[in-house]
């Protein structure tokens, strides 16, 4: 609760900016501008795929009149026609040629959510060859915290960059705070949630056909994700990553120790309630992770009443069958935030190796649903945390929804600022 109301005491700039708007459809209305939206930056994990019709989802909402021009790096995977079908105004473009009459065409380049500024080089390309603004929603800076893989940190090139950018939204406190130190000095400089939380996609009927076949019913079951240190993408042969030694090494050292105490809950969950358990994935790597390490290894009693989903899925299904859900654990982010996104419970495992995405959930209310697995004494409070969700899920949904109201309260006003900018 600190967190929320010092991000609302420490927003001078964005204030002055909302008390001279008198609606976002106003100022859509009277800009007609055009948006160059850079995103879907892979689709071997459904939060990446989320971050676009998330922040799709908002302009639309928000600034309904604005034409966008989407500048993705990775649509395959059936994505392309899964974000066709759901904005059928969005032009997606394809190829050197249509991008670089974007460059034309496009009064503004706004980056979405990410793990850091992904697309750093377009950016700054947009910037030299335009000289016209940009802005940055919802993402993470690398280095927050310091781990071996020092050559992901911050850069002080991409600190001039973003010191040029007309606001900057940061995901997570931590992350604010880092830019702050490192002297980055946009003049809006803010917390401002992922854009994956707004994303609405929906697959009821592929959902509802695989909770049927397996017999979980509506809010009778959990779903937990497991998750390595470092993704394994050497794994997935479309993404054709070599092989990395030092990440593979800490994957094996680590395994054990982050899935001991999820089996835990599992087996607390289904011993002590009617709860059964479904392990989901939220990379395509995560399917034969939750088998070794979560199912495989359970006692028969508790592998009676937890199914294993055996193939991966896209956002839409995922959404739909956490939205059936009594509630999400596990070591993932993004699921989490698409189902808090949605008024549905769900606890944070992380680790530094993630970046500092998991500190959101304190930002946004959900303190007691955050766990280090780095720190003991926060590991020992998971099981009884998950177990406190499926003894009660009326209190669970009823936090949830106030993460979810503040979380909606914080769209509007960056989207406010989005506006704004585009009006000017």
């Amino acid at each position: 609760m600190q967190n929320r109301r010092s991000f609302l005491q420490q927003t001078p700039a964005l204030i002055g900016l909302l008390m001279s708007i008198p609606s976002l459809a106003n100022v859509a209305g009277a800009a007609k501008k055009t948006i160059l939206l850079r995103s879907a930056w892979q689709t071997v994990n459904i939060g990446d795929i989320g971050h676009t019709p998330g922040i799709l989802t908002l302009l639309e909402r928000y600034l309904p009149d604005v034409t966008i021009q989407l500048w993705p790096s990775d649509i395959g995977n059936g994505v392309e026609e899964l974000l066709q079908k759901r904005f059928p105004k969005v032009i997606i473009l394809k190829g050197p040629e249509k991008i670089s009459a974007a460059f034309n065409d496009c009064d503004f380049l706004l980056h979405s959510s990410g793990s850091s500024l992904v697309a750093r080089k377009d950016v700054d390309r947009w910037h030299r060859e335009t000289g016209k603004p940009f802005g940055i929603y919802g993402i993470s800076l690398h280095g927050v915290f310091p781990t071996p893989l020092a050559s992901n940190a911050t850069s002080a090139a991409e600190v001039e960059l973003i010191s040029k950018a007309q606001f900057i939204f940061f995901r997570d406190s931590a992350s604010l705070k880092f830019a702050k130190e490192k002297g980055i000095t946009c003049p809006i400089m803010e917390y401002g949630p992922d854009a994956a939380f707004a994303v609405d996609l929906r697959d009821d009927a592929s959902a509802k056909a695989f909770l049927e076949a397996h017999q979980l019913e509506t809010g009778q079951f959990m779903c937990v994700i497991p998750r390595l240190r470092y993704t394994p993408y050497w794994k997935i042969p479309a993404k054709k990553a070599a092989f990395d030694e030092f990440k593979h090494t800490r994957n094996e050292e680590m395994k054990e120790h982050d899935h001991a105490v999820l089996r835990e809950a599992i087996s607390a969950v289904v011993r002590q309630t009617p709860m059964k358990i479904l392990i989901s994935p939220e990379d395509e790597t995560q399917v034969a992770i939750g088998k070794e390490m979560l199912y495989d290894p359970l006692p028969a009693d508790v592998k009676a009443k937890v199914v294993w989903r055996d193939r991966y899925w896209l956002t839409g299904e995922a959404i739909s069958t956490y939205m059936r859900s009594a509630g999400l654990f596990g070591l993932e982010m993004h699921s989490p935030i698409m189902c808090v996104g949605n008024g549905i419970p769900a606890i944070v495992c992380r680790f530094d190796e993630q970046t500092s995405k998991g500190i959101m959930w304190r930002d946004i209310g959900l303190g007691d649903w955050l766990f280090d697995m780095d720190k003991p004494a926060e590991v020992a409070r998971i099981v009884p945390t998950v177990l406190a969700m499926a003894k009660d899920p009326k209190t669970a949904k009823a936090k949830a929804a106030r993460a979810r109201t503040f979380v909606g309260k914080r769209q509007r006003e960056t989207m406010a600022v989005v506006g704004k900018t585009l009006a000017v």
